[in-house]
């Protein structure tokens, strides 16, 4: 439809930073975390705008960075910084929306409002957000509303943010609390799904490891109570699947769950990394690394994502990169644990017994350091390294369970006591003990591969009708959509054309891409569209040429020579000094003074 070349979408992108807890109690940090994930939420709901998920976001958390460091580490265009202040029933909310290229304040507002109008005020700062990214960077469709009021009720609201800041805790004593928190916001406001879903995911992850029915029974009918309520939640979708894979095994429809959630919010990675998790158990290894990748892109510091590639990569037998996933896992986060044991394993299986020796050493939060040596040997015995394994069996004996990896299990293999160790694999199985779920593929079993209880093991868990399906993986490009017809472009693009020649709109420093369209008597999302389809340009590229056009008319003009260069900007409808400068050199390549110099007869 255009002769100019697309837009890239690749500037369409933001982070939003944590926001600052500025209350006089520090405890009302999970209120401004709070705030911060909702604004994040509802951004992903606008196609087209890349927004880096909260765990990358939060990885800036009470670190003084540049905004193009931040930029360039996760890869945006723009960042949202911002602060609360809750006090009773008032809250203060400040945000500036920043450019990682030059550090330029494209927006900033301070809103102070009645707690009891959180949600406008969520909704009014993400339509701001979402406006000035697609003045400045591009088309975006964006909805009237970006947040929907999910409670009438404060009080049960407030127990709802102290409860997810626990649940993202993401440990044992979070998850405790955050269910104590859930359920109390539920006894106030029954109407409220959010947290029963939050009560089915904690229940459903609570229930799974050790298949505790009473736990995975409370999960269920939590998830139902809040499906009741609302029917199209990607959150409550994501917990479902979870129950559904991780408590249930079944990959069929953990698979059309997770899916769900997918098409729901297709930036929500937590159930992308589900689905990845579900493919990984199933052996489509191809396409699970494919997710994970997918998933890094709007996620690129979570050390759980590089966990879970790691994890692919280690059964599929590519130690060298499941390493390479580790460490940039740990980089990250040096005190979670999952990488650390799994690093454990892959230096057993690539033989390297100085650098597995040097990390059990140094690294606190190695597990099982002795069952690990001791493994290395009995996998290695050709290395001539001196390791006592005389309390191997006392070990096996001892093995009280609770950690990550089945020590056990993985001593009786390759100990050669394969018929204790399918017994002790399928007590693993029916217990489902976390990596469990993977024990197809896992490296350290495949003596028992050959045994025809494995076999059976196997085909019980994942015959044929069990897996959801294995297609190959198609990126489908969607046309875009015209979202006007013939006559009405000609139509705009006359009154626009008008409004601009004769009337000068440009002139108005405040003219935004929503006033411009009533302007034009259209949507805003309309002429969006057809800035970039037929002019090929954004919004602030056109209407920052027109008033650049006006600048240099004015500047050559004798009549202005008593006017400063600033103020001739200023009268051209130039809002800011920086905005002008840049845009300046940008275009022509030298500053407004060198330019007018340069072209005065």
């Amino acid at each position: 439809m255009s002769n100019h070349l697309p837009i890239s979408s690749s500037n369409k992108s933001i982070a939003v930073l944590p926001f600052v807890n500025m209350s006089a109690d520090p405890e009302n940090e999970y209120f401004s975390d709070g705030i911060t994930e909702e604004i994040i939420n509802a951004l992903t709901t606008v196609d087209g705008l890349k927004v880096i998920a909260r765990t990358s976001s939060f990885a800036f958390k009470n670190k003084n960075i540049d905004v193009r460091t931040i930029g360039n580490q996760l890869g945006v265009s723009t960042v949202l910084e911002g602060s609360v202040r809750k006090a009773k029933n008032r809250v203060r909310i400040t945000a500036q929306l920043i450019s990682t290229d030059d550090g330029t304040h494209f927006w900033s507002k301070n809103f102070d409002r009645d707690l009891e109008d959180i949600f406008a005020v969520q909704d009014e700062i993400s339509l701001h957000i979402a406006d000035q990214i697609r003045e400045n960077f591009g088309h975006l469709n964006i909805q009237e509303h970006l947040i929907e009021a999910p409670t009438q009720n404060m009080e049960a609201y407030d127990l709802y943010l102290k409860g997810r800041y626990q649940h993202l805790m993401w440990d044992g004593d979070g998850i405790r609390n955050s269910v104590e928190l859930y359920e109390q916001c539920v006894m106030i406001d029954p109407s409220f799904a959010l947290p029963y879903f939050g009560l089915g995911y904690s229940y459903a992850m609570y229930g799974s490891w050790g298949n505790n029915s009473a736990l995975l029974q409370l999960s269920e009918e939590n998830l139902s109570k809040g499906f009741k309520l609302d029917k199209q939640s990607y959150i409550g979708y994501f917990c479902k699947a979870t129950l559904l894979f991780w408590g249930k095994w079944d990959f069929i429809n953990g698979h059309k769950t997770f899916q769900k959630a997918i098409e729901l919010n297709p930036s929500y990675t937590e159930a992308e990394e589900g689905l990845c998790e579900l493919y990984t158990a199933v052996g489509y290894f191809e396409k699970a690394l494919w997710h994970a990748d997918n998933v890094l892109r709007i996620n690129p510091l979570s050390p759980n994502h590089y966990f879970t590639k790691a994890n692919i990569h280690y059964l599929k037998e590519d130690y060298t990169k499941a390493l390479e996933c580790i460490e940039t896992s740990l980089s990250i986060n040096p005190n979670f644990t999952h990488p650390i044991a799994l690093k454990q394993l892959c230096l057993i299986l690539t033989k390297d017994y100085e650098k597995l020796d040097d990390f059990l050493n140094n690294t606190s939060l190695a597990e099982r350091p002795e069952e690990c040596r001791v493994l290395y040997k009995l996998v290695n015995p050709e290395d001539k390294t001196d390791i006592d394994i005389s309390r191997v069996s006392s070990m096996i004996k001892e093995d009280s369970g609770g950690a990550l990896l089945p020590w056990q299990l993985f001593l009786l293999v390759h100990l050669g006591k394969h018929e204790m160790a399918l017994d002790s694999l399928e007590d693993n199985i029916k217990m489902r003990t976390g990596q469990i779920i993977n024990f197809m593929n896992i490296p350290l079993l495949k003596p028992l591969r050959r045994h025809k209880r494995f076999q059976e093991l196997v085909q019980a868990a994942f015959r044929e009708e069990l897996l959801p399906p294995n297609p190959e993986i198609q990126i489908q490009i969607t046309p875009a959509k015209a979202l006007m017809s013939a006559a009405e472009i000609d139509m705009v693009l006359e009154i626009l054309g008008k409004g601009m020649k004769e009337e000068k709109w440009f002139l108005n420093p405040s003219l935004s891409l929503r006033s411009l369209a009533e302007n034009v008597n259209t949507s805003s999302n309309k002429l969006s569209w057809l800035l970039n389809e037929r002019i090929g340009q954004n919004f602030n590229e056109y209407t920052n040429r027109l008033r650049m056009e006006n600048f240099k008319e004015m500047a050559l003009n004798p009549d202005n020579r008593h006017l400063t260069l600033l103020a001739l900007a200023y009268e051209s409808g130039f809002n800011s000094k920086s905005v002008f400068n840049t845009y300046f050199k940008k275009t022509e390549g030298m500053t407004p003074k060198a330019w007018v110099k340069s072209n005065q007869v």
